[in-house]
Protein backbone atom coordinates (compact mmCIF):
# COMPACT_ATOMS: atom_id res chain seq x y z
CA UNK A 1 0.00 0.00 0.00
CA UNK A 2 1.48 3.14 -1.05
CA UNK A 3 2.41 6.08 1.27
CA UNK A 4 0.00 9.09 0.98
CA UNK A 5 1.97 12.50 0.65
CA UNK A 6 0.64 14.85 3.10
CA UNK A 7 -1.03 18.28 2.59
CA UNK A 8 0.16 21.47 1.89
CA UNK A 9 -1.34 23.75 4.29
CA UNK A 10 -1.56 26.92 3.02
CA UNK A 11 -1.74 30.44 5.02
CA UNK A 12 -1.54 33.86 3.50
CA UNK A 13 0.74 36.56 5.01
CA UNK A 14 2.06 40.07 4.48
CA UNK A 15 4.93 39.16 5.31
CA UNK A 16 6.59 35.51 6.04
CA UNK A 17 9.76 35.06 8.37
CA UNK A 18 11.71 32.10 8.73
CA UNK A 19 13.62 31.75 11.55
CA UNK A 20 12.03 32.09 15.32
CA UNK A 21 15.19 33.11 17.14
CA UNK A 22 15.66 36.79 18.59
CA UNK A 23 15.62 38.76 15.02
CA UNK A 24 13.13 36.70 13.50
CA UNK A 25 10.70 37.41 16.35
CA UNK A 26 11.50 40.72 16.90
CA UNK A 27 10.87 41.66 13.20
CA UNK A 28 7.65 39.78 13.27
CA UNK A 29 6.35 41.27 16.95
CA UNK A 30 7.65 45.09 15.26
CA UNK A 31 5.42 43.96 12.36
CA UNK A 32 2.50 43.46 14.18
CA UNK A 33 2.72 45.85 15.97
CA UNK A 34 2.26 48.05 12.95
CA UNK A 35 -1.18 46.05 11.64
CA UNK A 36 0.88 44.04 9.61
CA UNK A 37 -0.70 39.91 9.02
CA UNK A 38 3.05 37.79 9.86
CA UNK A 39 3.85 33.85 9.78
CA UNK A 40 6.96 33.03 11.19
CA UNK A 41 7.95 29.35 10.16
CA UNK A 42 10.91 27.65 12.61
CA UNK A 43 12.98 24.52 11.62
CA UNK A 44 13.46 23.65 14.90
CA UNK A 45 11.00 22.31 17.74
CA UNK A 46 11.57 25.83 20.28
CA UNK A 47 11.71 29.55 19.72
CA UNK A 48 14.96 31.25 20.38
CA UNK A 49 17.75 30.05 17.84
CA UNK A 50 21.26 30.20 19.19
CA UNK A 51 19.44 30.62 22.84
CA UNK A 52 18.24 27.89 24.70
CA UNK A 53 17.67 27.58 28.45
CA UNK A 54 16.90 24.07 29.14
CA UNK A 55 16.77 21.37 32.76
CA UNK A 56 19.44 19.12 32.18
CA UNK A 57 19.84 16.11 34.79
CA UNK A 58 17.84 18.52 36.99
CA UNK A 59 19.81 21.65 36.63
CA UNK A 60 19.05 24.63 35.12
CA UNK A 61 21.82 25.94 32.05
CA UNK A 62 21.90 28.54 29.39
CA UNK A 63 22.81 26.24 26.60
CA UNK A 64 22.96 29.28 23.69
CA UNK A 65 23.92 33.02 24.39
CA UNK A 66 23.06 34.55 27.82
CA UNK A 67 24.93 37.78 28.77
CA UNK A 68 23.64 41.43 28.51
CA UNK A 69 26.41 44.32 28.55
CA UNK A 70 25.45 47.93 30.16
CA UNK A 71 25.56 48.98 26.21
CA UNK A 72 23.17 46.76 25.01
CA UNK A 73 20.34 49.11 25.39
CA UNK A 74 17.64 47.21 22.79
CA UNK A 75 18.00 43.98 24.75
CA UNK A 76 17.64 45.69 28.23
CA UNK A 77 14.53 47.84 26.80
CA UNK A 78 13.00 44.90 25.75
CA UNK A 79 13.71 42.50 29.05
CA UNK A 80 12.29 45.35 30.84
CA UNK A 81 8.94 45.72 28.59
CA UNK A 82 8.54 42.03 29.00
CA UNK A 83 8.59 42.58 32.71
CA UNK A 84 11.47 40.28 33.18
CA UNK A 85 13.86 40.33 35.91
CA UNK A 86 18.23 40.49 35.34
CA UNK A 87 20.82 39.63 38.05
CA UNK A 88 24.35 40.23 37.73
CA UNK A 89 26.99 37.87 37.71
CA UNK A 90 29.02 36.74 40.40
CA UNK A 91 32.10 38.37 40.70
CA UNK A 92 33.55 38.95 44.22
CA UNK A 93 36.77 38.12 45.39
CA UNK A 94 40.12 37.20 43.16
CA UNK A 95 40.46 35.90 40.01
CA UNK A 96 43.06 33.42 38.37
CA UNK A 97 45.74 34.10 35.89
CA UNK A 98 47.74 31.15 34.03
CA UNK A 99 50.58 32.31 32.30
CA UNK A 100 51.99 30.58 29.09
CA UNK A 101 54.59 28.95 30.94
CA UNK A 102 51.64 27.31 33.64
CA UNK A 103 52.20 29.57 36.28
CA UNK A 104 48.82 30.32 38.34
CA UNK A 105 48.84 33.41 39.84
CA UNK A 106 45.73 34.72 41.92
CA UNK A 107 44.60 38.51 41.37
CA UNK A 108 42.70 41.22 42.35
CA UNK A 109 41.69 44.22 40.12
CA UNK A 110 41.28 44.91 36.35
CA UNK A 111 44.98 44.35 35.40
CA UNK A 112 46.58 41.13 34.39
CA UNK A 113 49.61 39.90 36.42
CA UNK A 114 52.26 39.91 34.08
CA UNK A 115 55.45 41.66 34.32
CA UNK A 116 55.47 45.27 33.06
CA UNK A 117 56.67 45.04 29.71
CA UNK A 118 53.49 42.95 28.93
CA UNK A 119 51.36 45.04 30.28
CA UNK A 120 52.32 47.74 29.09
CA UNK A 121 52.29 45.99 25.51
CA UNK A 122 48.62 44.92 26.35
CA UNK A 123 47.67 48.42 27.14
CA UNK A 124 49.31 49.89 23.67
CA UNK A 125 47.61 47.45 21.49
CA UNK A 126 44.42 47.84 23.43
CA UNK A 127 44.58 51.79 23.00
CA UNK A 128 45.46 50.83 19.24
CA UNK A 129 42.43 49.15 18.76
CA UNK A 130 40.19 51.17 20.91
CA UNK A 131 41.72 53.94 17.98
CA UNK A 132 40.66 52.32 15.29
CA UNK A 133 37.10 50.93 16.47
CA UNK A 134 36.28 54.18 17.20
CA UNK A 135 37.92 55.54 14.00
CA UNK A 136 35.79 52.75 11.41
CA UNK A 137 33.02 52.38 13.68
CA UNK A 138 30.48 49.04 13.43
CA UNK A 139 28.00 50.48 10.70
CA UNK A 140 30.40 51.06 6.99
CA UNK A 141 34.21 49.33 8.27
CA UNK A 142 34.59 48.33 4.59
CA UNK A 143 33.81 52.05 3.62
CA UNK A 144 37.31 53.68 5.45
CA UNK A 145 40.18 54.13 3.67
CA UNK A 146 42.07 51.54 5.96
CA UNK A 147 39.22 49.08 5.36
CA UNK A 148 41.49 46.70 2.48
CA UNK A 149 44.64 47.15 4.12
CA UNK A 150 43.30 45.88 7.42
CA UNK A 151 41.02 43.66 5.68
CA UNK A 152 43.86 41.65 3.34
CA UNK A 153 46.03 40.70 6.53
CA UNK A 154 45.36 37.82 9.25
CA UNK A 155 44.67 39.69 12.88
CA UNK A 156 47.65 37.29 13.96
CA UNK A 157 49.84 38.88 11.36
CA UNK A 158 49.20 42.25 12.40
CA UNK A 159 48.92 41.70 15.34
CA UNK A 160 53.05 40.39 15.44
CA UNK A 161 53.63 43.25 13.04
CA UNK A 162 52.48 45.77 16.12
CA UNK A 163 54.20 43.54 19.20
CA UNK A 164 57.39 41.40 19.61
CA UNK A 165 55.91 40.51 23.14
CA UNK A 166 54.10 36.86 22.21
CA UNK A 167 52.40 37.02 25.60
CA UNK A 168 50.78 39.95 25.14
CA UNK A 169 49.52 39.15 21.64
CA UNK A 170 48.28 36.06 23.09
CA UNK A 171 45.89 38.10 25.44
CA UNK A 172 45.06 40.57 23.23
CA UNK A 173 44.32 37.50 20.80
CA UNK A 174 42.02 35.63 23.44
CA UNK A 175 39.80 38.27 23.37
CA UNK A 176 38.73 38.11 20.10
CA UNK A 177 39.77 35.27 18.62
CA UNK A 178 38.92 32.99 21.49
CA UNK A 179 36.61 34.96 23.39
CA UNK A 180 34.25 36.12 20.51
CA UNK A 181 34.80 34.78 16.84
CA UNK A 182 35.67 31.60 18.06
CA UNK A 183 38.41 31.09 15.03
CA UNK A 184 41.74 31.29 15.24
CA UNK A 185 43.94 34.41 15.40
CA UNK A 186 45.27 33.32 11.38
CA UNK A 187 41.97 32.93 9.83
CA UNK A 188 40.15 36.09 10.00
CA UNK A 189 41.30 39.53 8.97
CA UNK A 190 41.93 42.68 11.17
CA UNK A 191 39.30 44.62 9.89
CA UNK A 192 36.95 41.63 11.29
CA UNK A 193 38.81 42.09 14.44
CA UNK A 194 38.17 45.96 14.35
CA UNK A 195 34.32 45.42 13.68
CA UNK A 196 34.45 42.94 16.81
CA UNK A 197 35.76 45.73 18.96
CA UNK A 198 33.50 48.30 17.29
CA UNK A 199 30.14 46.67 18.00
CA UNK A 200 31.05 46.07 21.52
CA UNK A 201 32.06 50.29 21.74
CA UNK A 202 35.05 49.21 22.29
CA UNK A 203 38.29 46.61 22.46
CA UNK A 204 38.44 47.88 26.42
CA UNK A 205 34.82 46.81 26.73
CA UNK A 206 35.85 43.41 25.30
CA UNK A 207 38.83 43.11 27.86
CA UNK A 208 36.48 44.10 30.25
CA UNK A 209 34.40 41.15 31.59
CA UNK A 210 32.77 42.78 34.06
CA UNK A 211 31.40 44.52 31.22
CA UNK A 212 30.87 42.54 28.62
CA UNK A 213 29.26 39.85 30.87
CA UNK A 214 27.33 42.13 33.29
CA UNK A 215 24.08 40.54 33.90
CA UNK A 216 21.90 37.57 32.86
CA UNK A 217 17.90 37.14 32.32
CA UNK A 218 15.71 35.80 35.41
CA UNK A 219 14.91 32.39 33.38
CA UNK A 220 17.50 32.24 30.95
CA UNK A 221 17.85 34.60 27.53
CA UNK A 222 15.40 31.96 26.14
CA UNK A 223 12.49 33.18 28.06
CA UNK A 224 12.77 36.50 26.04
CA UNK A 225 12.09 34.34 22.63
CA UNK A 226 9.14 32.41 24.26
CA UNK A 227 7.93 35.81 25.63
CA UNK A 228 7.70 37.14 22.06
CA UNK A 229 6.25 34.33 21.07
CA UNK A 230 3.55 33.83 22.75
CA UNK A 231 2.47 37.20 21.85
CA UNK A 232 2.37 35.71 18.04
CA UNK A 233 0.32 32.55 18.95
CA UNK A 234 -0.57 30.84 15.95
CA UNK A 235 1.64 32.81 13.59
CA UNK A 236 4.75 30.87 14.90
CA UNK A 237 5.18 27.33 13.18
CA UNK A 238 7.35 25.48 14.74
CA UNK A 239 8.98 22.21 13.20
CA UNK A 240 9.05 23.91 9.68
CA UNK A 241 11.95 23.98 7.91
CA UNK A 242 11.78 26.01 4.82
CA UNK A 243 13.29 24.68 1.39
CA UNK A 244 11.62 26.88 -1.19
CA UNK A 245 11.31 30.35 -1.71
CA UNK A 246 9.69 31.71 -5.12
CA UNK A 247 10.19 35.46 -5.34
CA UNK A 248 9.69 37.94 -7.92
CA UNK A 249 8.29 41.99 -7.37
CA UNK A 250 4.37 40.86 -6.75
CA UNK A 251 5.72 38.53 -3.32
CA UNK A 252 7.25 35.36 -1.87
CA UNK A 253 5.53 32.15 -1.82
CA UNK A 254 7.68 30.35 0.81
CA UNK A 255 7.02 26.55 1.31
CA UNK A 256 8.65 24.32 4.25
CA UNK A 257 8.20 20.77 5.45
CA UNK A 258 5.79 20.64 8.14
CA UNK A 259 5.77 16.58 9.59
CA UNK A 260 3.04 14.70 10.03
CA UNK A 261 0.80 17.97 9.32
CA UNK A 262 1.80 17.92 5.97
CA UNK A 263 4.08 20.83 4.28
CA UNK A 264 3.30 24.62 4.69
CA UNK A 265 3.46 27.30 2.12
CA UNK A 266 2.91 30.81 2.77
CA UNK A 267 2.36 33.60 0.20
CA UNK A 268 3.21 36.79 1.39
CA UNK A 269 4.63 40.74 -0.26
CA UNK A 270 7.70 40.06 1.48
CA UNK A 271 10.25 37.44 3.61
CA UNK A 272 12.70 38.39 6.28
CA UNK A 273 15.12 35.66 6.46
CA UNK A 274 15.85 35.94 10.21
CA UNK A 275 18.73 32.59 10.56
CA UNK A 276 22.36 32.62 10.19
CA UNK A 277 24.04 33.39 6.62
CA UNK A 278 25.08 29.55 6.99
CA UNK A 279 21.97 28.63 6.77
CA UNK A 280 21.02 30.91 3.56
CA UNK A 281 21.87 27.81 1.21
CA UNK A 282 19.67 25.70 2.99
CA UNK A 283 16.56 27.27 0.96
CA UNK A 284 16.43 26.90 -3.14
CA UNK A 285 15.63 30.15 -4.37
CA UNK A 286 13.25 30.14 -7.80
CA UNK A 287 14.81 32.08 -9.34
CA UNK A 288 18.13 32.02 -7.91
CA UNK A 289 19.99 34.83 -6.09
CA UNK A 290 21.90 37.28 -8.14
CA UNK A 291 25.45 36.31 -8.17
CA UNK A 292 27.03 38.98 -5.76
CA UNK A 293 24.52 36.93 -3.06
CA UNK A 294 25.94 33.65 -3.77
CA UNK A 295 30.02 34.47 -3.92
CA UNK A 296 28.93 36.97 -0.54
CA UNK A 297 27.31 33.81 1.35
CA UNK A 298 30.72 31.49 0.50
CA UNK A 299 32.73 33.89 2.14
CA UNK A 300 30.74 34.13 5.63
CA UNK A 301 32.07 30.56 7.64
CA UNK A 302 30.39 30.51 11.15
CA UNK A 303 33.40 29.52 14.68
CA UNK A 304 33.53 26.23 16.83
CA UNK A 305 33.60 26.70 20.44
CA UNK A 306 32.33 24.10 23.21
CA UNK A 307 30.71 26.03 26.30
CA UNK A 308 31.57 23.57 29.28
CA UNK A 309 28.85 23.57 32.45
CA UNK A 310 29.88 21.97 35.59
CA UNK A 311 27.37 22.09 38.76
CA UNK A 312 28.72 21.16 42.00
CA UNK A 313 26.81 20.87 45.39
CA UNK A 314 28.37 24.11 46.27
CA UNK A 315 30.39 27.14 44.85
CA UNK A 316 32.88 25.51 46.45
CA UNK A 317 35.58 28.33 44.75
CA UNK A 318 33.63 31.18 46.61
CA UNK A 319 35.27 30.20 49.82
CA UNK A 320 38.51 30.15 49.23
CA UNK A 321 37.33 34.25 48.03
CA UNK A 322 37.74 33.71 44.60
CA UNK A 323 35.40 34.74 41.89
CA UNK A 324 35.15 31.90 39.69
CA UNK A 325 36.62 34.16 36.44
CA UNK A 326 39.66 32.49 35.02
CA UNK A 327 42.28 33.55 32.17
CA UNK A 328 44.34 31.66 30.15
CA UNK A 329 45.46 31.98 26.62
CA UNK A 330 47.55 28.82 26.59
CA UNK A 331 45.07 26.73 28.17
CA UNK A 332 42.74 24.22 26.74
CA UNK A 333 39.70 25.99 28.72
CA UNK A 334 40.57 29.75 27.84
CA UNK A 335 37.79 31.30 30.20
CA UNK A 336 35.91 30.52 33.06
CA UNK A 337 33.45 32.19 34.71
CA UNK A 338 30.67 31.64 38.04
CA UNK A 339 27.37 30.99 36.19
CA UNK A 340 25.74 30.05 38.91
CA UNK A 341 22.22 30.68 38.74
CA UNK A 342 19.46 33.34 40.48
CA UNK A 343 18.96 32.09 44.26
CA UNK A 344 20.43 28.74 43.67
CA UNK A 345 22.52 27.04 46.41
CA UNK A 346 24.69 25.09 43.95
CA UNK A 347 27.30 26.48 42.12
CA UNK A 348 27.52 26.49 38.32
CA UNK A 349 31.32 27.09 36.18
CA UNK A 350 31.35 27.95 32.98
CA UNK A 351 34.15 27.14 30.58
CA UNK A 352 35.13 27.61 26.78
CA UNK A 353 37.00 25.87 24.50
CA UNK A 354 37.79 27.26 21.10
CA UNK A 355 38.54 26.66 17.23
CA UNK A 356 41.83 24.27 16.93
CA UNK A 357 41.24 23.07 20.64
CA UNK A 358 37.72 22.48 20.09
CA UNK A 359 38.67 19.76 17.22
CA UNK A 360 41.31 18.45 19.15
CA UNK A 361 38.95 17.23 21.26
CA UNK A 362 36.12 16.44 19.11
CA UNK A 363 38.85 13.50 18.00
CA UNK A 364 38.50 12.43 21.83
CA UNK A 365 35.95 9.99 23.52
CA UNK A 366 33.10 11.72 25.23
CA UNK A 367 34.76 10.53 28.56
CA UNK A 368 38.32 11.78 27.57
CA UNK A 369 37.19 14.69 26.76
CA UNK A 370 35.32 15.18 29.98
CA UNK A 371 37.90 14.39 31.60
CA UNK A 372 40.81 16.82 29.80
CA UNK A 373 38.50 19.46 30.04
CA UNK A 374 37.54 19.05 33.82
CA UNK A 375 41.67 18.61 34.35
CA UNK A 376 42.10 22.05 32.65
CA UNK A 377 39.44 24.01 35.10
CA UNK A 378 40.79 22.25 37.96
CA UNK A 379 44.61 24.05 37.19
CA UNK A 380 43.06 27.34 37.86
CA UNK A 381 40.56 26.52 40.66
CA UNK A 382 41.52 22.98 42.28
CA UNK A 383 40.96 19.22 42.28
CA UNK A 384 37.31 19.84 44.03
CA UNK A 385 36.56 20.96 40.25
CA UNK A 386 37.31 17.80 38.84
CA UNK A 387 33.86 15.82 40.19
CA UNK A 388 30.87 17.81 39.48
CA UNK A 389 27.12 16.86 39.72
CA UNK A 390 26.21 17.53 36.56
CA UNK A 391 28.38 17.68 33.19
CA UNK A 392 27.22 19.01 29.96
CA UNK A 393 29.09 20.60 26.40
CA UNK A 394 27.15 22.82 23.94
CA UNK A 395 27.87 21.77 20.91
CA UNK A 396 26.52 24.24 18.27
CA UNK A 397 28.96 23.09 15.98
CA UNK A 398 26.64 19.49 15.94
CA UNK A 399 23.36 21.43 15.25
CA UNK A 400 21.80 20.67 12.31
CA UNK A 401 20.18 24.43 12.44
CA UNK A 402 22.67 26.38 13.49
CA UNK A 403 26.17 24.86 12.79
CA UNK A 404 28.32 26.69 14.71
CA UNK A 405 29.08 29.50 17.18
CA UNK A 406 28.79 32.42 17.75
CA UNK A 407 28.43 33.60 14.73
CA UNK A 408 29.45 34.32 11.21
CA UNK A 409 32.27 36.23 10.12
CA UNK A 410 34.21 36.54 6.48
CA UNK A 411 37.35 34.95 5.55
CA UNK A 412 40.45 37.04 5.28
CA UNK A 413 39.24 40.00 2.33
CA UNK A 414 35.62 39.40 2.56
CA UNK A 415 34.46 42.29 5.21
CA UNK A 416 35.77 45.01 2.76
CA UNK A 417 34.73 43.29 -0.29
CA UNK A 418 31.24 42.15 0.48
CA UNK A 419 30.38 43.89 3.66
CA UNK A 420 28.30 46.74 1.91
CA UNK A 421 26.31 43.94 0.51
CA UNK A 422 25.51 42.06 2.90
CA UNK A 423 21.97 43.77 4.50
CA UNK A 424 20.98 45.01 1.01
CA UNK A 425 17.33 43.58 -0.04
CA UNK A 426 17.38 41.34 -3.12
CA UNK A 427 13.94 42.12 -4.21
CA UNK A 428 11.20 41.35 -1.51
CA UNK A 429 13.80 39.18 0.57
CA UNK A 430 15.14 41.09 3.78
CA UNK A 431 17.75 39.79 6.22
CA UNK A 432 18.22 39.82 10.01
CA UNK A 433 20.36 38.09 12.01
CA UNK A 434 22.89 38.75 14.85
CA UNK A 435 26.05 37.99 12.27
CA UNK A 436 24.82 40.92 10.22
CA UNK A 437 24.56 43.41 12.80
CA UNK A 438 26.28 46.44 13.53
CA UNK A 439 25.93 47.56 17.39
CA UNK A 440 25.66 44.31 19.49
CA UNK A 441 27.38 42.28 16.34
CA UNK A 442 26.91 38.02 17.41
CA UNK A 443 25.02 38.93 20.59
CA UNK A 444 21.29 38.82 21.20
CA UNK A 445 21.39 42.93 21.52
CA UNK A 446 22.55 43.07 17.71
CA UNK A 447 19.91 40.40 16.53
CA UNK A 448 16.91 42.06 17.81
CA UNK A 449 18.62 45.46 16.30
CA UNK A 450 19.03 44.05 12.94
CA UNK A 451 14.91 42.54 13.70
CA UNK A 452 14.02 45.76 14.36
CA UNK A 453 15.88 47.16 11.00
CA UNK A 454 14.59 44.69 8.54
CA UNK A 455 10.95 45.26 9.87
CA UNK A 456 11.29 48.92 9.55
CA UNK A 457 12.21 48.27 5.46
CA UNK A 458 9.55 46.57 4.99
CA UNK A 459 7.18 48.78 6.29
CA UNK A 460 8.94 51.00 4.51
CA UNK A 461 8.64 49.00 0.78
CA UNK A 462 4.86 48.25 2.00
CA UNK A 463 4.00 51.87 2.56
CA UNK A 464 2.90 53.70 -0.83
CA UNK A 465 4.49 56.14 -2.63
CA UNK A 466 3.30 59.72 -1.94
CA UNK A 467 1.13 61.23 -4.42
CA UNK A 468 2.62 63.37 -6.99
CA UNK A 469 1.32 66.81 -6.62
CA UNK A 470 0.15 67.90 -10.48
CA UNK A 471 1.52 71.16 -11.56
CA UNK A 472 -1.28 73.41 -13.44
CA UNK A 473 -0.29 76.77 -14.80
Amino acid sequence: MSQQTPATQTREAVVVVVGAGPAGLMAARTLVKEGQRVVVLEARDRVGGRTWSDTVEGAFLEIGGQWISPDQTELLGLVDELGKETFQRYREGQSVYMAPDGTRTVYSGSEFPVSPGTLAEVERLTAILDQLAAELGPEEPWAHPKARELDTVSFEQWLRAQSANEEACNLIGLFIAGGMLTKPAHAFSALQAVLMAASAGSFSNLLDEDFILDRRVVGGMQSVSEAMAAELGDAVVLGAPVRTLKWSDQGVVATADGGASGRVAVTARRAILAVPPTLYSRISYIPALPRRQHQLHQHLSMGLVIKVHAVYPRPFWREANLSGTCFGAGQLVQEVYDNTNHRDDRGTLVGFVSDEKADAMFLLSPEARKAAILASIADYLGEEALTPEVYYESDWGSEEWTRGAYAASFDLGGLSRYGADQRTPVGPIHWACSDLAAEGYQHVDGALRMGRRAAAEVIEALSPAPARLRVTS
